[in-house]
């Protein structure tokens, strides 16, 4: 195999998977949806180019934008790691895609050895470009899978799970926030996504009503006992129930009501951003880091984990925090908290269920020991 890894280091010309020649200068920067034309024997016409088009657009909605990001970082890297080579990206090679592996694997100067989790995403990046320039990558040939067999065996770690935030830690962490229109948007974004088991992408994709924006995730209405989020979510459509509160201090409903109310948002992006004086608001949708940089502000604002250096605090909490934290603190039977997450399954929910204070249940002693 190591022999046959030595071939395709030179430059060639491709041909796609039904034989047919590409264009591998055009091909190769193309984004995601804009391979997608007309078959050469069909004639063009106004309302066939306006269909490719609006091809193009679904292509480009089959995933969330920071994929599609991630996805592009991927290709550009394989990219000039080939020119770097004097190789070329196009066709798929599963030889020089197995030593690029082993080099993200090995680490080289400037660039630090990558973790088996990215490697694997890289890889997965790699398939899907492939896929949107007419070849198939296959991820079972012996070039690959053998290398990146020996990767995982050699290299792969428990994952790092970010800390989840637990009953205690939410209401510390709104409490250092002000009441200012910002305190009040960032105290529903906190207890909405903590008591919704939300990401932090469907947080700020919500609408105040279904089909307000072309960008809406989802919408929200709200009821005397809550509120139902319909969320167009990771694995398709979901309602997420919201209960309200036993407190109006820490009721998530409330706390979204109150925002709505003094911002006078009655159309569209439910979490929009505001003035630096925290006074005003603007029409620009908040973007999904802003809940990162949130949760982490506040869990050094309210001292949570004040055991550890800033940085480690830093590192231990984001955005998914919030959906651990739901999972970690809500004492009711494991479907409940799989259905408000979305989870296909108990052993994905067990997954986000971790707590602090270990060794609850001791089943040692039940065992009569």
């Amino acid at each position: 195999m190591l022999r046959d890894m030595s071939k395709n280091t030179k430059k060639s010309s491709s041909k796609a998977a039904d034989g047919s020649s590409v264009n591998e200068d055009n091909e190769r920067g193309r984004p995601d949806g804009e391979a997608l034309s007309l078959p050469s024997s069909v004639a063009g016409s106004g309302a066939l180019d306006r269909l490719v088009e609006t091809a193009r657009d679904y292509a480009r909605a089959a995933a969330s934008d920071n994929t599609l990001r991630a996805y592009a970082k991927d290709w550009a890297n394989f990219s000039r790691w080939c020119r770097m080579k004097g190789s070329e990206p196009l066709p798929p090679s599963p030889e020089m895609i197995g030593l690029y592996l082993a080099d993200l694997a090995s680490g080289s100067d400037p660039s630090p050895a990558l973790s088996v989790s990215t490697i694997d995403r890289r890889l997965s990046g790699l398939a899907w470009n492939y896929a949107q320039r007419g070849f198939t990558l296959d991820r079972k040939n012996r070039h690959i899978a053998t290398v990146l067999a020996g990767i995982k065996r050699k290299h792969a770690r428990p994952p790092v799970q970010k800390e989840a935030i637990l009953a205690e830690d939410i209401l510390s962490m709104v409490a250092t926030l002000p009441y200012d229109l910002r305190g009040l948007r960032d105290r529903a974004i906190l207890l909405l996504g903590y008591a919704g088991g939300l990401r932090r992408t469907e947080i700020v994709s919500l609408d105040v009503h279904k089909d307000d924006t072309p960008d809406s995730g989802g919408w929200i209405e709200i009821f005397d006992k809550g509120a139902l989020l319909t969320l167009n979510a990771k694995t398709g459509w979901r309602e997420v129930e919201i209960g309200r509160g036993s407190k109006d201090q820490t009721c998530p409903v409330r706390a979204l009501e109150q925002w709505l109310h003094f911002a006078k948002i009655d159309f569209g992006p439910i979490f929009v951003g505001t003035s630096r004086d925290g006074r005003r608001t603007t029409q620009a949708r908040l973007n999904d880091k802003h809940v990162a940089r949130l949760v982490k502000r506040t869990v050094l604002d309210a001292g949570i984990r004040s055991d550890l250096p800033e940085k480690d605090r830093l590192a231990l909490f984001s955005g998914h925090s919030l959906r651990a934290g739901l999972a970690s603190s809500a004492e009711v039977d494991e479907r409940y908290v799989q259905k408000q997450l979305g989870h296909a399954s108990a052993q994905m929910t067990r997954r986000y269920q971790r707590r602090r204070d270990r060794f609850r249940v001791n089943l040692t002693k039940a065992a009569g020991l």
